[in-house]
């Protein structure tokens, strides 16, 4: 395994300002954002694309500072109902999937997205329950009649390219767990596999462990982020909170750099569960924690984690 970092932590830096400052701190992977939720500071598909020698230059920035990319991200909502939104957000994925290409890249990370409740609607409609009945009829319509065609359609694009898609389960869209991961796997096919982010899971109350175990070889990409649950708050108000991420002490649970929402142990779970189903590739650092500077959570989590990775392959012993 590898330890990475999502670059779009350092948008407010030059390219090569951040692989230099990367580099510098031992981490060997770099995912870099390309258009969406997560910006483009440092990769424009629409000036690249086409520019064989700006994106040949693209690519030695990289490789001369001893990195690899491990995905190109387009995190978005492609499926969202404003009929302009969308458009721009489906371009989003089309061009970090071309950008991924060009570059020789085999994954981009990105979301399932979530449309309306119905034809017409024009606000994404995530549905948590399935009472009253308009619920139930909501989620079948968007998966049979929005999810599935739009991600048949974009996998055979992306296949096409030599390229997977790393679906982040995150709640807010129709993929946000394991069952909905596998569902749309199941539905699609291969070319969807799973960015595994464990901060999202955590606040669900499921157990990563567990999830890496279920979801085995379609596991695609791996964020390194955490999340504290408040040992106050929840048990009053449960774990589902829309309050701003600012409100640190009034939320039920707030994103932490790895470490500081759950001990060693559970890293060290996971890091070993990645690799019983197979998994050898980035740990990719996500910093997300408003307790701490970008660069001091950045760091922490480089250092925590370099102590947990496995790095090698394993001996073969007498047995095997």
């Amino acid at each position: 395994m590898k330890l990475g970092v999502f670059a779009v932590l350092f948008g407010d830096q030059s390219f090569e300002q951040t692989l230099d400052y990367i580099s510098s701190v031992g981490v060997e992977a770099v995912e870099i954002g390309c258009g969406g939720y997560v910006g483009d500071a440092h990769c424009k598909p629409t000036q690249l694309l086409g520019d064989d020698k700006a994106t040949a230059a693209f690519k030695k920035a990289v490789e001369t500072r001893g990195l690899t990319i491990s995905a190109m991200s387009a995190h978005a909502n492609p499926l969202h109902p404003n009929p302009e939104i969308g458009e721009a957000h489906r371009a989003y994925v089309t061009n970090a999937i071309r950008m991924a290409e060009a570059l020789g890249v085999d994954t981009v990370v990105t979301f399932s997205g979530c449309p309306g409740g119905g034809p017409g609607d024009q606000h994404p409609n995530w549905v948590t329950c399935p009472w009253p009945p308009d619920f139930s009829q909501t989620v079948k319509w968007q998966w049979e009649e929005v999810l599935i065609p739009y991600w048949q359609e974009t996998a055979r694009f992306a296949a096409e390219r030599g390229v997977r898609l790393a679906i982040e389960m995150h709640p807010g869209f129709c993929v946000y767990n394991v069952e909905t991961l596998l569902g749309l796997r199941a539905a699609v096919g291969e070319t969807i596999g799973a960015n595994f982010d464990p901060s999202h899971l955590f606040w669900q109350r499921a157990d990563p462990g567990h999830a890496i175990r279920a979801l085995g070889k379609s596991i695609y990409h791996f964020h390194a982020k955490d999340t504290r649950i408040d040992p106050i708050n929840t048990p009053v108000n449960g774990v589902l909170d829309n309050k701003s991420y600012r409100n640190f002490a009034e939320r039920s649970w707030v994103f932490r750099t790895v470490g500081y929402g759950h001990g060693e142990d559970v890293w060290r779970d996971m890091v070993s569960n990645l690799r019983l189903v197979g998994y050898n590739g980035v740990l990719s650092i996500e910093h997300e924690d408003g307790l701490m500077s970008k660069t001091e959570g950045f760091e922490k989590a480089v250092n925590f984690l370099q102590t947990i990775l496995i790095k090698e392959e394993p001996v073969r012993a007498f047995w095997a």
